[in-house]
């Protein structure tokens, strides 16, 4: 019997063992590697080539939603599950956009838990690529209906920016930082927000704190000190 590999990147360690022993307990699921931060779980996820990767969210330096989104431009074979603590329609839109393949919120139940994975496991072989695709679709579509407002997701450097912005800090400061133009900075916020569907950085900021895709304690890497 074929056993399916994985990878849980979760920074908590509590957590992280826990999902680690449930899964550990299950005959065709073998863990084969873990990490407590984005940048870590990509490097292990690109080494040990998982069959599935399980990925929280907020991560430090680089979150659930960057990694994710790395995988599937690098065409990685992971299949990815999101594991958030927050459970609201601009959450499952953004991992669906990403590249994910299941999104569940952290009080899974173990039994669920593993259903996934065997599930996302198992896409390939009984849902074609085309199948897949409309599927995404159809379902994406419905939520961003539900809302009223299309979501697309950030790019990296977008991403990045949103980091700095969450910080308090001006389009010059990030300018000088990413050493490049104040336009270019610009144009990235002015993206930002419509790609979020908020009217300024507050609230921008705020969306960004509340589904955990920045940390307040965090210190970007390349922010000056």
């Amino acid at each position: 019997m074929r056993q399916t590999t994985i990878v849980v990147i979760e920074d908590h360690p509590l957590f992280r063992q826990g999902v680690v022993d449930i899964l550990s307990e299950e005959k065709d699921l073998k863990v084969v590697g873990q990490a407590s931060n984005g940048v870590d779980g990509l490097r292990m996820i690109r080494e040990r080539k998982p069959d599935v990767a399980i990925i929280d969210v907020n991560l430090p330096g680089m979150n659930g939603l960057q990694v994710t989104r790395q995988i599937s431009l690098e065409k990685l074979d992971a299949r990815v599950i999101l594991l958030t603590a927050y459970d609201d329609t601009d959450q499952k839109i953004h991992a669906v956009r990403s590249g994910a393949a299941a999104y569940c919120t952290k009080d899974v139940q173990p039994k669920e838990l593993i259903d996934i994975i065997q599930k996302v496991s198992l896409m390939d072989q009984e849902i074609s690529p085309e199948d897949m695709k409309r599927w995404v679709v159809k379902h994406t579509e419905a939520l961003e209906n539900g809302t009223g407002k299309p979501l697309h997701p950030l790019s990296g450097r977008e991403m990045e920016v949103l980091a700095y912005i969450t910080q308090g800090l001006s389009n010059k400061e990030i300018a000088t930082i990413l050493k490049i133009s104040q336009q270019t900075i610009k144009n990235h916020v002015t993206a930002i927000l419509r790609k979020l569907g908020v009217a300024d950085r507050t609230q921008a900021a705020i969306f960004a704190l509340r589904h955990g895709w920045v940390r307040m304690d965090e210190q970007h890497p390349n922010s000056q000190e």
